[in-house]
């Protein structure tokens, strides 16, 4: 039978650029083998070792999660049928969850708060009595970043009470580019004190409650519990797992995005009663197999598409009003402006929110996420050579090869090709080993360190004796040896 498998742009960098494959395939499990047969590069990040298909990675058969098939991945084509790959790209009820809308504690509003929201008033669904529940509501915003920008003036700006920012984070240049809640004159100040001073310029009614914190597993719950609803504006995979963990054992609604590119996820989980995140992705993918936004990019607006969606779903929560995103993910390719709702089910072995929990208390995340070295930790196992001791061996005319395994467009940005670096992107090296001499002392580099450090396993495993990964990667170049080398 003659299928289209519709690939996310994270996923074409290992088709050629094909956004759509054309197949002949009498199931779903045939179509996925014979479409990484066709690109063998796409297989590792389809199918682990043992050729199951990965944690992180969904397949749906038109609308349909082929998980929750009766046949699964036998399940058998249609001509015309659409396959359909999702990865993951860096939410009984309790009394909290059965308590209804209506019996948020409403809270007056001021004559001023009255004509600010009088559009608001307006509308039946909202009225006096919804702005009441919107201004004695409690959200927390997950991150300060490219969503949380919008998602935080939207709040403020339709009369939220109360808004906790969580982040730790300094506005940097790169910023400016889609995180719309800061400015140029504010580069180096604390993403928190200029978020809270924008709120409250937008709307001075609005309680913003800041906490200039990492999220982690020791806190996440004492911070995260006091607000009605979460909100995920984070761009990192243990972060998301321990903030949709925490939702679940606190019985919260957790509202998740997520953006890479071109394109950009929305759902709403909803707490102890499932469906959770995992049970969309029920494991992250392997560091460095996946890139952030500053690897992989991403479109200025994309942050303002999805980040406005999640206010709008929090909104709805709030008021009680219209069909939320609950058992839904809503995927969204800009480039071909395309919408595509997908059914998201509860699983029924899910270890946070399943009939049988296995997971009753937060973990650590870096640890489940494999992502415990930073850049100024060691990769464990990985010989690292600093910014400055690479430096002072170049200077020294040591015969050192440098290979940048970074994306091209990231060589654009910041590369040491004045040293006689070349450019070897990740997912080429094995093919391209024959580019590196295995005789020469190999220094390899990335953007902070994560990837390099994968590219140095595989050359070991093919028999690369002398190779260093460069600590802190290109980042940690420009802030120790070059500080007017661009960072991001």
């Amino acid at each position: 039978m003659t299928v289209r498998v519709q690939l996310p742009t994270a996923l074409r960098d290992y088709t050629a650029g094909a956004e759509e494959v054309v197949l002949d395939a009498g199931d779903v499990d045939s179509a996925l083998q014979l479409l990484s047969s066709r690109h063998p590069l796409l297989r590792r990040h389809l199918y682990t070792d043992a050729g199951e298909l990965r944690g992180y990675v969904r397949v749906y058969l038109n609308d349909d999660d082929v998980r929750a098939l009766a046949a699964g991945g036998r399940t058998p084509t249609q001509p015309g049928d659409v396959i359909l790959i999702v990865p993951s790209i860096a939410g009984g009820a309790t009394d909290a969850e059965e308590r209804s809308h209506d019996e948020l504690s409403p809270a007056e509003l001021s004559p001023a708060e009255l004509s600010r929201y009088a559009r608001h008033l307006s509308l039946k669904e909202v009225g006096l009595e919804g702005q009441r529940k919107l201004r004695a509501a409690r959200v927390a915003v997950v991150g300060a970043g490219g969503l949380g920008s919008p998602v935080a003036l939207y709040l403020a700006a339709a009369g939220v009470g109360t808004i906790g920012l969580i982040d730790f984070d300094t506005v940097d240049l790169s910023n400016l580019q889609r995180q719309v809640l800061y400015g140029t004159s504010d580069v180096g100040r604390s993403k928190l004190d200029v978020a809270a001073d924008r709120i409250r310029h937008t709307n001075p009614h609005v309680d913003v409650v800041k906490h200039a914190v990492r999220l982690t597993q020791h806190n996440a719950l004492a911070i995260l519990e006091p607000y009605d609803i979460v909100i995920d504006g984070t761009d990192n995979f243990p972060t998301r797992y321990l903030t949709s963990d925490a939702c679940v054992l606190l019985g919260k609604p957790y509202v998740y995005g997520s953006i890479l590119r071109f394109e950009g996820q929305v759902s709403v989980f909803t707490g102890r009663t499932g469906p959770c995140y995992r049970c969309l992705f029920r494991e992250p993918p392997p560091p460095g197999l996946v890139p952030s936004c500053a690897e992989g990019g991403v479109l200025g607006v994309m942050p303002g598409i999805i980040g406005t969606l999640q206010a709008l779903e929090a909104i709805k929560l709030i008021l009680g009003r219209g069909d939320t995103l609950i058992g839904r993910l809503a995927l969204f390719d800009a480039l071909a402006f395309r919408w595509r709702e997908l059914k998201l089910r509860r699983n029924a072995d899910c270890p946070v929110c399943g009939d049988h929990p296995t997971i009753t208390g937060l973990i650590d995340y870096d640890e489940f996420c494999g992502t415990g070295a930073t850049m100024n930790e060691p990769q464990q196992g990985v010989p690292e050579i600093t910014s400055t001791e690479l430096k002072q061996r170049l200077d020294r005319g040591d015969p050192l090869l440098l290979v940048d395994v970074r994306e091209p467009f990231e060589w654009d940005i910041a590369n040491l090709g004045e040293y006689g670096a070349r450019l070897i992107p990740l997912g080429d090296v094995l093919e391209r080993a024959d580019e590196i001499d295995p005789t020469a002392e190999i220094v390899l580099y990335c953007r902070s360190g994560s990837r390099s450090a994968g590219a140095l396993r595989q050359l070991r495993a093919r028999g690369y004796a002398r190779v260093w990964n460069l600590k802190g990667g290109i980042n940690g170049w420009a802030s120790a040896v070059d500080p007017n080398m661009p960072t991001y």
